[in-house]
């Protein structure tokens, strides 16, 4: 059964199965049909995720075990609702002690029966896999090794050993393994094995192996034909060799259960049509409604304000594509170097074993393979070796990315390198082994670079509107007018009608509500930077160790307005932490720099988290000046994503006001509000829709209907509206304060369908006619309006 909209919890040991069971009726009372649970399989104690997988035979026992879980679903049908799981096809956890798979590869080598199941590069290693583990290089930490019987043991950390070598002296029984034990910097460079992104502790499964599919999704397969399971979400199908046959393979195995792929659409990219899915987890959705509440020309203003506060040094003052390349430079030659040193070897024995593409130099194959990498407009092409190529795939490497990279070559006919490595990767040289693998992993390596050098970089260095750089956004022209808008879901009604939509998950750097609140800054560019002014001057010893810094850090806490100041001290250092080592600019992960991150500190508690004082006083008389304007937005974008096309789904407490910033922070237990107490604006505009959705499916299912409705009058662009299957009309008020500024409504109209009358599910006893109804009226009692026509 397709859902009508699902509710996504975050299970953990702090949170498990029965904790989930209690707020089953709560949920039901919502009017989600299904509840989406974070990865249930056996994971590595303590995990607050459950995407670090060591056992896929099994239900995590900390949540509750099998029992549990079954429980759990009985619990659910009880009361109507079903259930829809995240499942990690693409790794498990990198931790032999716990993965049973991983300790016998390690145990028995390459002739492991369990070998098949990982992306180990055994020639890269001399027939060892590299294991990043230790803190110091490996002569520093001899003391700290034991030999217990079959089991070598260093600190907490446990090993299997190759059968024979138990009794060897210790540098003889070390070189003597399956595997390398080793400085955890050399991941960099050294590592064997494919990752999740640039995560050593995270190996990379071999899913697209029938084998080793059935292995790795039995218990879940299980669960779908017992009726525990009704639908599942796919996590980073682009780290997979082939996902469309993985995905049609998983579609044959749970009989076309819903499903949904965590897929990254990046501007106008399609979802590959051949997938068999229902979409994705609804990140392209969360763009274009975000985007609608951005005021553009304000938004190009305070680019220009940031530009001049933050100076032009490096990518502090730089442009939305320039600072993508350079991160992306740094990524594939530092982060990713061993995963470009992978295709090089590829690249260099393809070569060498064809006549017709000898004498290629490694190192300009080397260059080739980074130059085009960096150049991938999207996160992968979708092509298998000597399989057919789409124009989908061949824009993935499009000929001007060809063109700027052959021109970094001083001679033509070396620059032909180029042309070798794109024809590699969009598999038009053949389909043997190497060539396979070349393609593959070209593909899964475009992935993770896009990832970490867009996503996990790039957002942190470029923040004018910091709302901007969320997931499946574009900072560097963030704003989406009504006609994209309309396309967009014009598009998802008739090609994608069950996909998923979102505005907050488990992964988004703020959540909706934070973002509403700054995207209103892009409405009032010259009041932000004049209040910044006022800030640095009613907090003189709150001074930041750069500027972009205090940017961020005072949009951060300007998002998070309303926080009692305990509770915001205490999420905005860590925040802000991550940010800045994510960055890369002056700190990070892997070279901290405790002088700055110390500088982060001290700015952070003496200004945006101060908790009292004149400069905490000015920014809250700021962000309550902009309060009505914050309230349009985040209603308009849940009532949007609560009836757009596709299928919502909630994220934890978010049917309420949610403030939340980036991981940790957004993952804490769920919490279920007081039965008793008044109901938010917010929780009764959901309810409302989500019981419309529950009780009239087939207005918004694949039989439904999307019609834009269009106001006319002065102030027609501030409103956005829509009729669905013409029984249900959403109106909804954007770019408010610029609305306010130009005098209001001022006779706008908006014509409702058919003769009416139309009943306003937000404000009991209200109707209107049909035809055209003026605008002012009907945003009077707030800036959304719910209609269904009255029969």
């Amino acid at each position: 059964m397709t859902p009508t909209a699902t509710y996504r919890l975050q299970l953990q040991p702090d949170f498990p199965f029965p904790a989930a069971g209690h707020a089953v009726p709560y949920l039901a009372a919502l009017g989600v049909s299904h509840l989406h649970l974070s990865p249930v399989l056996e994971a590595v104690p303590g995990s607050r995720h459950g995407y670090d997988v060591v056992d896929h035979s099994r239900v995590r026992a900390e949540l509750g075990g099998e029992e549990g879980l079954r429980q759990l679903a009985a619990t659910a049908r009880e009361h109507g609702l079903g259930l829809v799981l995240d499942i990690v096809p693409n790794h498990m956890a990198a931790v032999p002690r716990h993965n049973r798979a991983l300790w016998e590869v390690l145990r028995e080598g390459p002739e492991s029966p369990y070998a098949r199941w990982f992306d180990i590069d055994w020639a890269a290693g001399d027939g060892r896999v590299l294991l990043p583990v230790l803190a110091r290089r490996i002569g520093d930490e001899m003391e700290r090794f034991q030999v217990d019987g079959e089991v070598l043991r260093h600190g907490e950390q446990e090993f299997p050993l190759r059968a024979g070598t138990a009794g060897l002296p210790l540098p003889k029984l070390l070189d003597a393994q399956h595997y390398r034990l080793g400085w955890w910097r050399l991941a960099r460079t050294e590592q064997n094995y494919r990752r999740f992104f640039t995560i050593s502790d995270l190996i990379g499964v071999r899913v697209e192996d029938p084998e080793v599919f059935a292995a790795t999704h039995g218990k879940i397969l299980e669960l779908v034909r017992d009726g525990v399971v009704d639908g599942l979400r796919i996590d980073h199908p682009d780290g997979l060799a082939d996902p469309a046959g993985y995905l049609e393979r998983l579609d044959e195995a749970t009989g076309g259960r819903w499903t949904v792929v965590e897929k990254i659409l990046t501007g106008t990219e399609p979802l590959p049509a051949g997938w068999a899915v229902a979409g994705t987890t609804g990140y392209d959705a969360l763009h274009r409604i975000d985007g609608l509440f951005t005021d553009p020309t304000g938004a190009t203003e305070l680019l220009g304000r940031y530009r001049e506060f933050t100076g032009p040094a490096g990518d502090r003052g730089g442009y939305w594509s320039t600072t993508v390349r350079r991160a992306a430079y740094r990524v594939v030659t530092h982060e990713l170097a061993a995963e470009t040193a992978l295709l090089t070897r590829l690249a260099v024995r393809i070569c060498a074993e064809d006549p017709a593409l000898r004498d290629h130099a490694p190192w300009a194959l080397r260059t080739a393979i980074e130059e085009l990498l960096v150049r991938v407009p999207v996160y992968r092409p979708y092509v298998t070796a000597g399989g057919p190529c789409s124009e989908a795939a061949e824009a993935a490497l499009p000929d001007t990315a060809v063109r700027d990279a052959r021109a970094l070559f001083s001679v033509p006919e070396e620059a032909t390198a180029v042309d070798v490595v794109r024809d590699l990767a969009l598999g038009r040289l053949g389909d043997g082994p190497d060539r396979a693998a070349f393609c593959a992993r070209f593909a899964q390596t475009a992935s993770a670079l896009r990832a970490k050098s867009v996503e996990d970089t790039a957002f942190y260095r470029y923040v004018p509107l910091i709302s901007a750089t969320e997931v499946g956004g574009d900072p560097g022209c963030p704003a989406v007018a009504p006609e994209e808008f309309h396309a967009f879901c014009t598009r998802l009604a008739r090609d994608w009608p069950a996909t998923g939509t979102a505005l907050t998950t488990h992964d988004t750097k703020r959540s909706a509500d934070v973002r509403a609140r700054i995207a209103v800054l892009s409405e009032c560019p010259q009041q932000w930077s004049e209040l910044l002014t006022e800030l640095a001057r009613t907090a003189p010893t709150a001074v930041a160790p750069d500027p972009q810094l205090a940017w961020q850090a005072w949009q951060t806490a300007f998002g998070c307005a309303g926080l009692p100041a305990d509770e915001l001290a205490g999420r905005l250092e860590p925040a802000l932490l991550k940010a800045v080592r994510e960055a890369g600019l002056f700190t990070s992960w892997t070279e901290p720099d405790p002088v700055y991150e110390r500088a982060v500190s001290d700015f952070v508690a003496a200004g945006p988290a101060a908790g009292t004082g004149p400069a905490q006083e000015v920014l809250q008389r700021f962000a309550d000046s902009l309060e009505p304007f914050t309230r349009a937005n985040a209603l308009g974008a849940a009532l949007l994503q609560l009836t757009m096309p596709g299928v919502p789904d909630l994220y934890q407490g978010t049917e309420r006001e949610y403030v939340a910033l980036v991981d940790p922070d957004n993952r804490q237990p769920f919490r279920r509000p007081p039965e008793k107490g008044p109901v938010s604006e917010k929780a009764a505009l959901t309810v409302a829709a989500l019981r419309m959705r529950r009780n009239r499916p087939e207005l918004f299912g694949e039989s439904g209907t999307y019609t834009p409705l269009t106001a006319q009058g002065p102030a027609a662009a501030h409103c956005l509206a829509f009729c669905r299957s013409g029984e249900v009309v959403t109106a909804v008020t954007r770019l408010s304060l610029r609305l306010a500024g130009a005098g209001g409504w001022r006779g706008t109209t908006l014509a409702l369908p058919g003769d009416g009358p139309w009943e306003d599910l937000l404000t009991p006893g209200r109707e209107f006619p049909g035809g055209p109804v003026v605008v002012a009226e009907l945003f009077a009692e707030r800036p959304v309006a719910l209609l269904r026509a009255c029969h």
